[in-house]
């Protein structure tokens, strides 16, 4: 514990009253002179500008000293405060103005140049019953917070009438000033001094900006009412189009459930005819069986003979394909299809329908319908099927298959 070379009071120090800012490089801390004299100063070697009032490290130091119900004196060190924060402003003015702290006296020293006039309106825009003062050094601070103590007034002396009015215009003037900045308070009035007098240009001005802020913000507020009103309206339009697109979307929706259903009915109807096609080709392979075995034990002419049991064999072939590719085949068709698995036997049954209905000009399209395949996948099989029988980059599969079906003539 120290002792105030001033008073000769003790100082209290506690790690309790410190806040430390390690972003910026200062720390903010409390001592306590006396019992009731709290000293505020920044722990710094640099200039710096203050962002935020850190209130608890002054309700430390009062519940630990025991003196939170107290009207406490803050004597403040503004060594290295070149600047405050909006924010730190409109802290200090709600500190001051709706105080859960009671403070009797504030005595600021040390005050930097260029805040000057920033501490002079702190000391202009507080309460009657608040004196904000400024001193020069820590003893005339101290000496100060002592005679407010004892009662004494503590009020700056004026050498003439003349210099009393003009402090009194100018504490008006930085308190207006930082009741518009620091409070936004564009509704306060301002008392102007006479029109003779030398500072009634500076007041009038002041007038003036008041009128032009109140100006700018109700231009501001009746623009973000356009906005709100062209947002409404646009909101609105939106939901219009997003309910309308809802009940295109159920419209679509009933729309492709009938076709799918349509689609289902069909399919199940194709799949019994092609059911019953498939019986009635099994039908007639097995007559055709059955006939070319009744043939080949008949004693007739042995080229008539022969011939005979070709075509059978043909119209075996035939209806064996046609049930291979549930398609109706005519005799070129199943003689095309025949030799193209003769020459190419690594063909499967879907390439071999597949060439068959390139053949018959059918288009990329149409194909990949029939195999049910997308039409990108149509172009990937022709592509497979045109390496697979061996055609170079410059021969045309549908050419290939053209003249392929036109040798068989």
């Amino acid at each position: 514990m120290s002792t105030c070379t001033v008073t000769n009071l003790p100082i209290t120090a506690n790690r309790n009253w410190r806040a430390v800012n390690n972003n910026n490089g200062y720390d903010k801390v409390i001592k306590l002179l006396g019992e009731d004299i709290l000293l505020y100063n920044i722990d710094t070697d640099h200039d710096i500008s203050l962002e935020s009032i850190d209130i608890d490290i002054v309700h430390s130091a009062l519940h630990d000293s025991n003196i939170e119900d107290k009207p406490v004196c803050l004597i403040w060190d503004m060594k290295h405060i070149a600047d405050m924060t909006l924010t730190y402003k409109k802290q200090v003015a709600d500190l001051v103005y709706n105080p859960s702290i009671t403070f009797g006296i504030v005595v600021l020293y040390n005050v930097e140049p260029a805040f000057l006039t920033m501490a002079e309106t702190l000391s202009a825009m507080a309460p009657e019953d608040l004196p904000v003062l400024i001193r020069h050094s820590y003893t005339d601070a101290v000496n100060t917070a002592i005679e407010w103590k004892k009662g004494q007034p503590v009020k700056e002396n004026h050498n003439s009438k003349e210099e009393e009015k003009y402090e009194h215009q100018k504490r008006e003037f930085l308190a207006f000033l930082g009741r518009l900045s620091w409070l936004n308070m564009m509704d306060q009035g301002i008392n102007l001094p006479s029109r003779d007098d030398k500072l009634f240009p500076f007041f009038k001005a002041i007038e003036n900006l008041q009128n032009d802020l109140r100006e700018n913000i109700k231009e501001k507020e009746q623009e973000l009412e356009q906005i709100e009103r062209e947002s409404e309206k646009t909101l609105s339009e939106k939901n219009i189009l997003l309910n309308a697109q809802k009940e295109l979307y159920k419209k679509l929706k009933s729309q492709l459930e009938k076709e799918k259903s349509s689609l289902t009915a069909r399919i199940a109807t194709q799949e019994m005819e092609l059911t019953r096609i498939s019986t009635a080709i099994a039908e007639k392979t097995s007559s055709l069986r059955e006939l070319l075995d009744m043939i080949s034990v008949l004693d007739i002419d042995h080229m008539k003979k022969s011939a005979m049991i070709e075509n059978c064999r043909k119209m075996i072939d035939t209806e064996m394909i046609e049930k291979r590719l549930n398609i109706e085949l005519t005799t070129t068709d199943s003689e095309f299809l025949s030799k193209l698995q003769r020459k190419h036997p690594n063909l499967n049954q879907r390439e071999l329908r597949i060439c068959l209905l390139i053949k018959l000009n059918y288009n990329t399209r149409d194909i990949a319908r029939s195999v049910g395949i997308s039409t990108r996948g149509m172009e990937s099989i022709r592509y497979r099927m045109h390496k697979k029988i061996g055609l170079t980059k410059h021969q045309s599969l549908k050419g290939y298959l053209t003249d392929l079906a036109t040798l068989i003539h």
